[in-house]
């Protein structure tokens, strides 16, 4: 898991759509690449609007977006969206899920809570997650660093033994 977290600020007159865009950028789920195109943040505002209408008629199925779809709302292509969506899937903002809808199996995406601080929630337990392995792993390595240190000491031979000779 790559995590990529920026410090962006939103100005205080700012709109919704970069409120989103700044959001997103705090957990690293806007375009990487310099020259990236995708609109990411119109995705997020349609997958909320979609979950508000979903929760309101009590029809989960009105909430899920297909990757096509997805791609159309960033305004990048359906390969494209799948290597985006990684990303939010990774930091459990989003799920996959499926439903049938006139006979068929329709596979798609959707917030991964009831409204957009739910699913930015679930982002949140992630990175702590994370950072609760990685702290772990700092203790581990401190106790074989001493490990290795009482080790070599005991191993070593003493300056008395050595003057014996």
């Amino acid at each position: 898991m790559k995590i990529q977290l920026e410090r962006s600020e939103i100005l205080p007159d700012a709109k919704k759509e970069e409120i989103a865009r700044v959001l997103l950028s705090r957990f690293g789920l806007l375009p990487r690449k310099k020259d990236g195109t995708a609109k990411m943040h119109e995705l997020i505002l349609e997958l909320y609007e979609r979950k508000k209408q979903a929760n309101k008629e009590k029809k989960p199925e009105l909430s899920v977006m297909p990757v096509e779809e997805m791609g159309l709302f960033a305004g990048i292509k359906r390969q494209t969206m799948y290597d985006y969506l990684h990303r939010w899937l990774e930091l459990n903002v989003l799920k996959k899920t499926s439903f049938v809808s006139g006979g068929k199996v329709v596979i798609g995406y959707e917030l991964n809570g009831n409204n957009l601080e739910g699913a930015f929630r679930k982002a949140e337990q992630t990175i702590k997650n994370h950072l609760e392995d990685s702290f772990k792993l700092v203790e581990h390595l401190q106790n074989e660093i001493k490990k290795e240190k009482i080790t070599s000491a005991i191993n070593a031979p003493s300056s008395s033994e050595e003057n014996q000779s």
